[in-house]
């Protein structure tokens, strides 16, 4: 049986084999109308591109957490429409598997690579996986984090700005003895959280002691061990959590403390991709954005693959705050 080749598909498609070769490579401008008739066309014929100028590479830091989860499975739904094909790597962040997937996929001949929140999140990260992608010219973008001193685009929610709402809302209920759990040290967002953090309580003349700030690892017994010492030794009435596992820990911490959350201690998470609306009390938290991040993140890479010019700079994106039954008015002693 005869192979099916680009002349076949442009033939069923009434285009150019050159259009078809634009399509099938993502190279050049090709109308939304053109590409999804030459698509339906290779699906007619039977055309099929194999594995090569169509991967991509997803690093994440891991796959438990449901942000990372969801996140990259929004990304790789969005990269499907292109026909694009996501290969999800997990890899601890600042470890050699990050760099051995990123070297194998370069061998397999992806055309591109996004990290959600891996190395590019990282202080002193190992230069050796975005200096490999510039050797071998294959465009790539961080998502919640640049790398330092590269020029590659970064797409991230507004850290700052996640704090601010947090602490306008705890404000706001009367609190005046706010606690911040946020994630390690050395993990750029958490410390655009703590600067924001800080910015806001300082910006309402608020108490800026360096221990209502504590810097944890991203989980529940992370949350639990901060959460204890700001209700214990600092006397905080409310806490702001850098992700909602953290909360969750910062909540069983207050209950283990004989506390009532929110009639003694608020508390908010961050990321909203828990079913938090079931909890009790069900999780106040501010929401990232991920639909319009995943959504976002495919047009500038695919501007990459075709060598056409994108901004390097870091494109924000406002997350919002869900209210929901774990915030209250900060309770009167007697």
């Amino acid at each position: 049986m005869a192979r099916i080749g680009l002349s076949d598909v442009a033939d069923a498609a009434g285009v150019s084999e050159a259009t078809v070769s634009r399509v099938v490579n993502k190279r050049g401008v090709v109308a939304a109308e053109t590409r999804k008739t030459v698509e339906d066309a290779m699906r007619r014929v039977g055309y099929s591109r194999g594995t090569l100028g169509n991967l991509v590479l997803l690093v994440t830091p891991g796959l438990v957490d449901p942000f990372f989860a969801v996140l990259s499975d929004r990304i790789a739904a969005a990269l499907g429409l292109q026909g694009l094909r996501a290969v999800v790597c997990s890899a601890p962040v600042g470890g050699v598997q990050e760099l051995e997937f990123v070297s194998a996929m370069a061998d397999a001949g992806m055309v591109g690579a996004i990290f959600v929140s891996a190395s590019n999140t990282l202080e002193d990260a190992d230069p050796a996986v975005h200096r490999l992608l510039q050797a071998r010219r294959i465009p790539f973008i961080g998502v919640n984090g640049a790398f330092e001193g590269v020029d590659a685009p970064t797409l991230s929610t507004n850290d700052v700005l996640a704090a601010e709402l947090a602490v306008d809302h705890l404000w706001s209920l009367g609190h005046r003895r706010i606690g911040l759990i946020a994630g390690p040290i050395g993990n750029r967002p958490s410390d655009r959280r703590q600067q924001g953090f800080l910015d806001a309580i300082r910006s309402r003349g608020g108490s800026l002691d360096d221990g209502l700030v504590v810097r944890h690892e991203y989980s529940i017994e992370g949350g639990m061990t901060a959460a204890g010492r700001l209700l214990e030794q600092e006397g905080a009435t409310a806490i702001v959590a850098a992700s909602d596992e953290i909360a969750l820990g910062a909540i069983r911490a207050a209950r283990r403390l004989g506390l009532d959350v929110p009639r003694d201690v608020s508390v908010i998470g961050y990321d909203d991709t828990l079913p938090l609306e079931f909890l009790d009390p069900p999780l106040t938290t501010v929401r990232q954005p991920l639909s319009r991040l995943a959504q976002a993140i495919v047009p500038v890479l695919l501007r990459q693959i075709q060598g056409r010019p994108v901004d390097s700079g870091e494109l924000l994106f406002d997350p919002e705050l869900i209210i929901r039954a774990s915030t209250a008015p900060v309770r009167v002693a007697g």
